[in-house]
């Protein structure tokens, strides 16, 4: 079998990883090594089944307390040694194929095997890469000791006969993707044999496709599946809230190869393919007037379904001198997408289609925190909660005036927060992306989550809990919306005044060791509830939906805004 060798880097190929169905129950890796690749995606999502074959003992042994369940064999010999009837819902062979003696029957095999929607991805060396041909010119075409050219290579495949051996297998080509690799020498190689190419009739812009790649993707499905397109708008990058709400869930969608999305201006959003479905999905937009009337019968005249994002209650645009009686955000599309029961509620007063989608987390980080038992980093970095925190904040100096080192600040973006606290022992940092957010997040121990009883604060989500969660940071939380889904003292602690948040974060710096439970049991939360995995089936379903409805929901939208359609 191909199984990696033990000396092969424990890695996941991060374009595969990309590629595997984030809903997926069951996947089988061929040739798993050491499960570096299904250990990342159970961090997608933790409830899948991943099963993993090697036939390198080492290998198999560090897999097999990675993934659910591991065989040590060859797969030739023994192709299903795991208790499966039809339900595997992607089968992965990462450079695996060229290694087998027959790779034809073993896909064959293992298509039986499939759910009927499920999904085949294979990556492999591209035989016409001009390495390759650079090498037979020079007279060097000799085995190595590791890489693409090792003993191990029994079989060699260019883009179009994998695309036959999978048609061969059963299986509908989906798709083929480069992996991203320079292509500076590839265009040199062209270039200087473009003469001889043109003799053989070669176009040399054609060959330099084929020969630029040094591997593909390939992703095939057992059945054919009707193609979608999910385009969206997208605010500038703060806090997240785009990555949140448009970027990791466009993401998400698209590890299904029937899902095609993009992300781009308003202005310049456009069908790719204009036989399929198609839903525009526009992300907290502020639409009043002549202009908003513009704006979206443009995107109705270009046969889109338009959703609108939003996850802020309206009050907020009230604030910002927006009339509300005039906004066509919410009425004036086919439908509305949210986070939390009370904004659905809300926004369900101006149009019927409303759904709920919970904010939730595409990939469980590492954990790096509790690492110095003899003082605790408290993390604050939201935007926008002065009124929030100023009451809270003589209770939280009264504490760090007790303490001394034993509590550390990280403050992102709230320079007045920063200042308000009496400590030398704290540290500032602007908001960067979402990642850099992540990061300083993770790093801490303390996460604190201050909201005040209002109506547009009750409409908030759970969103700072479950990221803080996912990092194992242990939460210091108010009542109001946080109440909800921390079970005080068990995944996170709650204070409703001063007082208990005085006495909370004294009982966190006191037992290091039970906040750090905290951490772990908000962490087993949303591994177990709030995945993006979990809803992205759902997703997918309801965009479906509304484009099978997109006749009545455009009736309805008429009456409701018939100016629309003057």
């Amino acid at each position: 079998m191909n199984a990696a060798p033990p000396h092969y880097p424990d890695f996941a190929n991060p374009d595969l990883l990309e590629k595997i169905p984030l809903a997926a129950r069951t996947i089988l890796d061929v040739g798993c090594g050491h499960g570096a690749l299904g250990a990342a995606y159970l961090r997608r999502n933790p409830i899948a089944r991943v099963l993993g074959v090697d036939r390198d003992e080492a290998a198999i042994a560090q897999a097999a307390g990675r993934l659910t369940e591991a065989f040590c064999g060859d797969v030739e010999q023994t192709p299903m040694p795991f208790a499966v009837r039809g339900e595997i819902d992607c089968i992965i062979y990462g450079d695996v194929l060229d290694q087998l003696a027959d790779p034809w029957k073993l896909l064959a095999e293992h298509a039986k095997h499939l759910s009927p929607q499920g999904c085949v991805l294979v990556c492999m060396p591209n035989v016409e890469h001009w390495s390759f041909a650079g090498r037979l010119l020079t007279g060097n075409f000799d085995y190595e000791e590791i890489g693409l050219f090792d003993r191990a290579h029994l079989r060699w495949f260019t883009a179009r006969t994998m695309g036959r051996a999978l048609a061969a297998a059963g299986l509908e080509l989906c798709d083929l993707t480069p992996r991203p690799f320079p292509t500076e020498q590839a265009e040199r190689f062209v270039a200087a044999m473009a003469p001889g190419l043109k003799i053989l009739g070669v176009d040399p812009a054609e060959y330099l496709n084929r020969a630029a790649p040094l591997q593909f993707i390939w992703r095939a499905r057992k059945s054919v599946v009707d193609r979608i397109e999910i385009s969206a708008t997208m605010l500038a990058p703060q806090g997240g809230v785009s990555d949140v709400r448009v970027v990791e869930p466009l993401r998400a969608l698209q590890t299904d190869s029937a899902m095609i999305t993009r992300i781009g201006e308003e202005a310049a959003l456009a069908p790719g393919l204009t036989d399929i479905p198609r839903i525009a999905v526009l992300h907290r937009p502020v639409l009043t007037g002549p202009g908003g009337i513009a704006r979206l019968r443009a995107l109705l005249d270009k046969g889109y379904v338009l959703v609108s994002e939003f996850d802020d209650h309206p009050s907020f645009m009230e604030d910002r001198g927006v009339d509300l009686a005039g906004l066509l955000s919410f009425r004036a599309v086919h439908a509305v997408q949210t986070s939390t029961p009370v904004l659905a509620e809300a926004l369900r007063a101006q149009n019927p289609e409303v759904v709920m989608f919970p904010n939730a987390i595409f990939e469980l980080p590492p954990v790096h925190n509790f690492t110095t038992p003899e003082h605790l980093t408290l993390f604050f970095g939201a935007i926008n909660r002065g009124a929030d925190w100023a009451p809270l904040m003589p209770a939280i100096n009264e504490v760090a005036r007790a303490v001394g080192e034993r509590l550390r600040f990280h403050v992102m973006h709230d320079r007045a927060f920063f200042d308000a606290l009496e400590t030398p022992a704290k540290k500032f940092e602007e908001m960067g992306d979402y990642a850099a957010y992540l990061k300083a997040l993770g790093s801490a121990d303390i996460a604190f989550m201050p909201l005040a009883d209002t109506m547009f604060n009750r409409a908030k989500s759970d969103l700072k809990f479950i990221e803080a969660g996912a990092a194992r940071v242990a939460a210091l939380a108010s009542d109001v919306v946080y109440a909800g889904v921390i079970q005080d003292g068990k995944n996170g602690l709650i204070f409703r005044n001063p007082m208990e948040l005085r006495a909370g974060l004294l009982r966190m710096l006191a037992y290091p060791d039970a906040t750090r439970r905290l951490g772990e049991a908000a962490r087993t939360y949303v591994a177990a509830e709030r995945m993006l995995a979990y809803q992205t089936a759902a997703r997918a379903a309801w965009y479906r939906s509304l484009w099978a409805r997109r006749d009545a929901l455009t009736e309805a939208l008429r009456q409701r805004v018939p100016e629309l359609f003057a």
